[in-house]
């Protein structure tokens, strides 16, 4: 009977961090080139963009230290 490979849960939260942070960072970017007529306050920081980069750093953080190995 062939072992069951099983992996890490932080392994599919980093998945998932990652495609929260390329959407987040994707929208960001477009309002970034496309600034909206009303801009909320603080608009100047641009959060959409750092918090993408942001997700993204932790996903691929979680997505390359708990990936499953081969065995």
């Amino acid at each position: 009977m062939a072992k069951q490979q099983l992996f890490s849960i932080w392994f599919a939260i980093g998945l998932l961090l990652d495609v929260y942070g390329f959407m987040i960072l994707g929208t960001g970017i477009y309002g970034y080139f496309n600034p909206p007529e009303n801009p909320v306050v603080l608009n100047e920081l641009h959060a959409g963009i750092w918090w993408g980069v942001l997700l993204l750093a932790m996903g691929a953080f979680y997505t390359f230290r708990f990936r499953p190995k081969k065995s």
